[in-house]
């Protein structure tokens, strides 16, 4: 039953330096034009991951689904929003510091663009998910907190015993959910440390400061990196993703958008509800 959590990569191949650079240069597919649905998808090979979506069933839960609606009156707030299969949530761990874990399965999640990991914990005898940090395999052991003072990728540290300059991902509080860097392939950048508060680069660029107290974060950019390069091809995979059609002002009429009618008249471009779109900056002062 063990051996069915392994992909068989893992089991034919000895050499888990090979096996590390095929993850890390995780393959795009071009498909074969055989329909104009496929002529142009791009999807990136998953044949290295784990098989099965049936391990820790207590850490899987449904969502309900919300179409952009409010909860209390049903209207629509949020437009495009609609439809898609059914999803399950797998519950990640947020914090695994002070610890030692072996990697024995990484799987594919429809809830994230990046992978998950199914970590084993010998001391506590227990699975849990994670998400995988670049570079990581099945059979990878993560060491973390005091035992490993190496900067090696997936190790999970306080922001006082990172280095300056490391990337990091998955940055976090105690009693606090994940807060930033959890997407594929991104990662922030420790660039000043103080004995109060550390200095960080944000994937978007910007630098913001955090207290050194209570803040942990997973050395490493997170896994698949190479999710900005897919190419949908066709219109069905976004309704089956929840994404509803999108229409252009001006293809409206008069009454439904202010460039309706044919009628923009070389205005700026406006939302349906007047608001300036282009150029002006939609940061709250306070935040």
């Amino acid at each position: 039953m063990v051996k069915s959590w392994f992909p068989k990569p893992i089991i034919v191949s000895s050499s888990l330096t090979f096996l590390v650079y095929l993850f890390y240069n995780m393959e795009l597919k071009k498909m074969k034009p055989t329909s104009p649905g496929i002529r142009h998808s791009i999807k990136i090979k998953k044949n290295l991951l784990s098989k099965g979506n049936t391990f820790l069933k207590s850490e899987i839960i449904s969502i309900k689904k919300r179409s952009g609606r409010s909860s209390i009156t049903g209207n629509i707030t949020v437009r495009h929003k609609g439809g898609g299969r059914k999803k399950m949530y797998r519950k990640i761990l947020k914090s695994y510091e002070n610890s030692i874990n072996l990697i024995i399965a990484i799987l594919y999640d429809s809830t994230r663009n990046s992978f998950i990991s199914i970590i084993f914990n010998p001391k506590l005898k227990k699975l849990n998910f994670i998400l995988t940090t670049q570079n990581h395999s099945v059979g990878t052991v993560i060491e973390s907190g005091e035992i490993n003072s190496l900067t090696k990728p997936g190790i999970f540290l306080g922001f006082d015993k990172i280095l300056t300059g490391s990337l990091v991902n998955s940055i976090t509080f105690k009693k606090k959910k994940f807060t930033f860097s959890r997407s594929a392939g991104t990662f922030a950048q420790i660039i000043q440390k103080t004995f109060t508060e550390i200095k960080l680069r944000l994937p978007s660029g910007k630098i913001i400061l955090l207290p050194s107290k209570n803040g942990f974060a997973a050395i490493g950019i997170v896994s698949n990196l190479k999710q900005n390069m897919i190419v949908i091809g066709k219109a069905g995979k976004n309704r089956l993703l929840g994404k509803r059609p999108s229409v252009r002002g001006i293809a409206m009429n008069p009454v439904d958008h202010p460039h309706g009618g044919r009628t923009k008249g070389g205005m700026a471009p406006v939302s349906p509800w007047g608001k300036l779109t282009k150029g002006v900056p939609t940061k709250k002062i306070n935040k």
